[in-house]
Formats: structure tokens, sequence, C-alpha cells
């Protein structure tokens, strides 16, 4: 490659290189899951993901060897504007509760069997000596975005391609299933700007109380996040150029996730509003990725069922959860998982030697 490549180009090239999904493969799961020793289609939703497995991965016999969640840490200038309860510290901080594993989504992850990365893609803090985790820092935060863009267009695709690079290792590693975490304390914000701006929805429909904002603050952030769309005029800018000026490095490294994960034909978890858009992010940059997202949860913040609608995906579950850090995305694992034992483990009315209906 040129040394006078850049990271948009680079980025331009991986877009490039992403194949659609086996349509063939998913007739092949579905006539199977029609073949299998039970009443046609009765395991519901279950069947609809076990053949649209069989599509990405190419298979009437989907399955998952081995899971990760991929975890992108990274600051937010735009905390300086008072827009969560928490202070910035405690990004870093937890990034070391969860090299220690102490934190939920370790305990979630585990119990379903699924690997924990942690990337530090923009912590302010200095954790070039912390154990644990992978070092990948562009920039020691974003700027502030309600004084201009949080990020230039080529420190927001040198974060999209430090996910692009998470995904592949993962799968040269023999993962065949990938879910999405983040931290990042302000990274709520920055969700909202983007759905906001992706979608042209209103800040008020979209904006949420993150990690806790009484109305006072949940108003305020509300108007910061209008200034920071109105400064950096987002309706003029294209897809990178949204996530450059309103985004966050963290949510632009998921952003690379999905997308690295769909060159790899892996399939990809995507969490909650912070996860969603990044998978949105990712989908508007790359139109073929979202044939291999499945969406986990229906995340308590509002602005997600706005991402879910305009990226027209059906959640697997609701429970009321807001955590992030990939929790839901690893819960939903264990159903994916549950999906892949019935088209792979089940015998067929032939093979049980069962009479089907109408014989």
């Amino acid at each position: 490659m040129s040394p006078d490549t850049t990271f948009e180009d680079q980025l331009r090239l991986v877009i490039e290189s992403v194949a659609p999904t086996d349509p063939a493969a998913e007739v092949a799961a579905w006539e199977r899951l029609d073949s299998l020793t039970k009443p046609p289609r009765s395991l519901g939703r279950l069947e609809t993901i076990a053949a649209r497995l069989g599509r990405i991965q190419r298979t009437d016999h989907p399955t998952v060897e081995s899971k990760a969640i991929l975890l992108m840490a990274g600051d937010h200038g735009i905390v300086a504007e008072g827009v969560s309860p928490y202070p910035q510290d405690v990004t870093w901080q937890m990034v070391a509760n969860f090299s220690a594993g102490g934190a939920a989504i370790n305990q979630i992850a585990r119990s379903v069997g699924a690997s924990v990365e942690v990337y530090d893609v923009g912590v302010a803090h200095d954790l070039s000596e912390m154990d644990g985790i992978r070092h990948a820092n562009v920039a020691h935060s974003t700027a502030n975005m309600a004084l201009g863009p949080a990020m230039s267009r080529e420190e927001a695709a040198q974060a999209v391609l430090v996910g692009v690079e998470a995904a592949r290792e993962a799968a040269e590693r023999g993962v065949t299933l990938i879910g999405t975490g983040e931290m990042g304390i302000g990274n709520s914000s920055a969700a909202t700007a983007l759905a906001a701006a992706y979608t042209g929805a209103s800040v008020d429909s979209v904006v949420g109380r993150g990690t806790g904002l009484d109305d006072a603050g949940l108003a305020h952030k509300a108007q910061v996040i209008r200034e920071a769309l109105d400064v950096n005029d987002t309706a003029s800018l294209d897809a990178l150029g949204v996530l450059a000026a309103v985004g966050g490095l963290e949510i632009a490294a998921l952003a690379g996730v999905v997308i690295g994960a769909a060159e790899e034909s892996v399939a990809v978890v995507s969490d909650g509003f912070i996860s969603g858009a990044a998978t949105l992010a990712a989908v508007i940059l790359c139109p073929l990725a979202k044939e291999y997202v499945f969406p986990s949860h229906l995340s308590a913040e509002p602005g997600h069922r706005l991402v879910l609608e305009a990226l027209e995906m059906e959640p697997v579950f609701d429970f009321d959860m807001r955590l992030g850090e990939g929790t839901g995305a690893a819960l939903a694992m264990s159903v994916i998982d549950a999906a892949c034992a019935v088209i792979g483990g089940m015998a067929t009315f032939a093979e049980a030697g069962v009479a089907e209906a109408g014989e």
C-alpha cells in the first residue's frame, strides 16, 4: 500500500471488500429446519436466527465455535459541558475493572462462554502500563463537539480501522460470533447526536438520561447536543463526516467491528443504544454490513428504538437493560447458541422414524 494512502482510503478498500451473505444457504437452512421433529416454524424466531446465521456462514448447519465481546473504550470532550453526572475518570477506572474481571460484562460473558477483549481507542488517561487490554489509542479523548468537530475525518477513519482490525484478529483466532461493547463517559451524548443526524429525528425524541440525569440535566444535555449538531452543520456532511463531527473514538471503532466482522463473514451481535448508533454508522458507511448484524436487545434508552427502526431490525429480547459494556450482546449469544443447537442437533423426521403431518 502506498505511503500516501490515507486512513480514509484504507477504510474505503475495506468497505469495497465486503461481500453479501448467501441467500441460497438461508433457503437450505429453512429446508433443514422444516424437516426437523417439530411442527413447522414452531420455534418461531429461534428458527429465524438459525436460518440467518446459516446465510451468514453459508451453510445449513451453522455453528458457534467461539464467542468474543470486543469492548471499545474512549473519552469525550463533551463532558466539559456537564452532560454526565459521572466524572471522566470513571472511563479509565472501569477499563481497569474490566481488566480485573470485576464488571457486569465479565460475569455475563463468562456465563455464556465468551471472552472479553478490551481496547483503549480514545481514553484520556495513560493506560500504556495497564495489562489485560489492547492498546490502540488514536487520541486521548475526542474534542468538545459543542465547539467544533469531535475528530478529524482521518482520526475517525483510523478509529474505524481499529475496530476492523479487532474483528479480523478475532476471526483469525477462530471466533465465529462477535459482540460489541463500549465504555466512555459522555458517549450517550455522542450516540444521541449521531442518531439524530443520521435519521433526521429531533434531539428531544432521541435523548435519554444516560447514567442517571435528572430532568434539569436531561434538558441541558439535549440543548448541548442541539448546539453540537448546529455548530458542526451535520446536515451537510456525509456518513464519515457525521461520525467525525459528533461521534466518539470508541463508537467509530465499534462501527469498524461491524464492518470488519462483515468482511470476515462473521456474525456480529450489537449491544444497546451506543452500539446501535455505531451499527447505524457502519451500515450507512457499508450497507452490506447490515446482513451480518443481530441486534441483541431493546435498550431502555429512548433513542435505541429509533435506531432499530432506522436499521429495520428487531431485537432478540427486551429486558429493560441500559448498562452497555456489551452485556446485552453477551446475553443474546446464549439464544444464538440455542438456535445453533436446534438446527444442528435435532433429528429429522426421517432420521428419528417419526411420522410427519398428513402421513
